[in-house]
């Protein structure tokens, strides 16, 4: 019975959606890149549209082992990243320029808001987008600031001048970790941008981390040698992400590099993961192959725009109660317990 009333109240959710999003974004019920393939402007991926789509199928490649004969009667879904205790190991992932992509209902400073204080209130954490609107990150650090810092702001590749300035206004803020999305370099409207955008050097990034003085995540690595320079410059954490296909067409699904950047970096810091993830199974496969944590976007925004911090917090709530169904089938009374052999990978 618990069971149907969370889906009832997501799937209200996602119906009342569909009247304050478009043209681009459909809602849709599956969130799986097909609904607004190859549109940018709009949620969809760059190109032929379909690395949105394989990151989703490439969860589908992974299968979930059962074991039940167990003394486990109650799971928790609980950690903790830079001394913060989480919930669940689930950020929603940073989303900008929502005017254009998903409906004029709301501006980036009204959803980072919106985002930032229903994802604390339920014990978990938000990245906020930036933008070229400067008030974008003004106002994003003054929501952090309101809920005692909170949240993760993500800045884009600016110049490092550009890049040291917003740094100053999220310390004062003091967020918990600060993150870059290294390869929105490539996002056709940073292309000849003012102030200018692009690619960053190992060094680079050492002199904008060490500024920073605080955890610095570094999102967008999708190669074992980006994410041994990423450990170099001094990264606390990076993600695992090809941005949700929109900046490359026929980049490879995270799922199926996630292993093998987990294994180089061996610890040296933490491994994120976003891309298709959809679902409490989808994110116990990430944690199984390794990744401390995994990042949702669309769907939260669409959750949003659903029903606002209601709609985020059942997006939450099925989320975890999902995580919680498959670590009790699968024999995982944490989320430390959660290892490699509870899952395997089929050929479709």
């Amino acid at each position: 019975r618990q069971m149907c009333i969370r889906d009832r109240n997501y799937t209200d959710v996602l119906k009342k959606a569909k009247e304050n999003v478009g043209p681009y974004c459909k809602a849709c019920n599956i969130c799986n890149g097909y609904g607004c393939k190859g549109q940018i402007p709009g949620p969809g991926a760059k190109g032929r549209g379909d690395g949105a789509i394989k990151n989703y199928e490439a969860w589908e490649q992974y299968r979930i082992n059962m074991d039940t004969i167990t003394d486990i009667q109650t799971v928790s879904t609980e950690t903790s990243y830079f001394g913060y205790k989480m919930r669940a190991p689930i950020f929603a992932g940073p989303v900008g320029a929502v005017k254009n992509h998903y409906s004029d209902k709301y501006s980036d400073m009204e959803y980072n808001k919106i985002m930032l204080e229903q994802m604390n209130e339920d014990g978990l954490l938000a990245f906020t987008g930036d933008g070229k609107n400067e008030s974008v990150m003004i106002e994003a650090c003054e929501a952090l600031a309101r809920i005692y810092g909170r949240g993760i702001p993500t800045i884009k590749p600016w110049d490092i001048n550009t890049m040291k300035q917003k740094i100053d206004l999220v310390k004062k803020a003091n967020c918990i970790a600060i993150a870059c999305d290294i390869d929105a370099s490539g996002l056709p409207f940073l292309k000849n941008n003012n102030p200018p955008a692009g690619a960053k050097t190992t060094k680079e990034l050492k002199e904008i981390i060490k500024y920073a003085k605080k955890p610095f995540i570094i999102k967008g690595i999708m190669t074992v040698n980006g994410a041994l320079k990423a450990v170099d410059a001094g990264a606390s954490a990076i993600v695992v992400s090809n941005h949700g296909g929109r900046v490359l067409d026929d980049a490879m699904p995270t799922a199926l590099v996630l292993p093998q950047i987990v294994k180089a970096v061996a610890g040296k810091c933490l491994v994120f993961v976003d891309g298709g993830i959809r679902s409490g199974a989808d994110i116990f496969k990430a944690l199984a192959l390794g990744a401390d944590g995994v990042l949702i976007a669309r769907p939260y925004a669409v959750a949003l725009y659903g029903g606002e911090k209601e709609g985020i917090h059942a997006y939450n709530e099925k989320l975890i109660s999902e995580l919680e169904d498959v670590m009790l089938m699968a024999g995982a009374r944490s989320i430390k317990d959660i290892r490699p052999e509870m899952i395997t990978k089929i050929n479709l």
